[in-house]
């Protein structure tokens, strides 16, 4: 099948990347403008509710339609996951179900196995070769030209909250409420490419390296569970018993009571058990 791309200007990917870089001397930068505890509070408000829209989001509803919810909603969790700073959900989605169809293979964009620790982690997003948005992975959520506009779009609502860290606490807001808490973050996250097909147990069969990780888990809402995730792929609750901690689904059983999304995809016994204690 041809390929339908959408490939930002070599400009802008350079752009993109200047920013990523410079995001990341904030922790620097911080000595300068100090630590102030109304920028620490709001650095923590912001890690905790990006954690709840990429993992929420972004993973299990726009990569795995895990659960449905209404139109305006749907735009709302891709322009609030912008804020993310991972691009728009057509990119992030389109990239992910390409993690699950070659999962530690060649083609896989961050595989530990095939490319290390380094590029599986972060090296691979500063590589132009995954920069593009393949249309065709993504046709279920292409249609909707709101979700287009965020693909090319998705910069605005980064700033806009950025200005606002600003206008709430100052140069300290900025650096370290947002800047900060964006480090810590995008790197929390990072780790389920890396960590989290590295470290862990394998109760399930699936064909690649993925692993259970507690300490993943407690720190991603709910995404270090990931053996688990690649054995139900579709399944809202990655934590699949009681002692597995997973913050995502616990939030989203709420919005479901709230009647904001429903038919929410929870596995059902059999599938659970079915493929387990291999001892991998």
């Amino acid at each position: 099948m041809e390929e339908n791309l959408i490939r930002p200007s070599r400009f802008w990917e350079r752009v993109t990347l200047s920013i990523f870089c410079a995001i990341h001397l904030s922790l620097f930068v911080a000595i300068w403008t100090g630590i102030t505890w109304r920028a620490l509070a709001l650095a923590l408000v912001l890690f905790g509710t990006r954690m709840f829209v990429i993992t929420a989001g972004y993973h299990r509803y726009f990569a795995h339609r895990a659960y449905k919810t209404s139109r305006l909603v749907q735009f709302l969790i891709g322009l609030f996951g912008t804020t993310c700073l991972q691009k728009g959900p057509l990119w992030w989605a389109a990239t992910h179900r390409t993690h699950h169809r070659e999962s530690d293979h060649p083609s896989d964009p961050h595989s530990p196995r095939q490319h290390g620790f380094w590029t599986s982690h972060i090296g691979w997003i500063m590589s132009r070769r995954h920069t593009a948005t393949n249309l065709n992975l993504v046709r279920d959520l292409a249609k909707y030209p709101e979700l287009r506009w965020l693909a090319s779009f998705h910069w605005v609502a980064p700033l806009a909250l950025a200005i606002g860290c600003y206008l709430l606490a100052g140069w300290s807001g900025l650096v370290v409420g947002f800047g900060c808490s964006t480090v810590v973050f995008w790197h929390a996250t990072f780790t389920i490419n890396s960590l989290a097909h590295v470290y862990g147990s394998r109760p399930y069969a699936t064909g690649d390296d993925s692993r259970n990780n507690w300490l993943l888990a407690i720190i991603t809402f709910g995404e270090g569970w990931h053996n688990n995730h690649h054995h139900l792929q579709r399944s809202v609750k990655q934590g699949f018993h009681w002692w597995q901690i997973d913050v995502s689904y616990y939030l989203l059983c709420a919005f479901e009571r709230l009647g904001i999304i429903w038919r929410l995809y929870r596995p059902v016994p059999n599938t659970i058990k079915a493929g387990q204690n291999a001892n991998l």
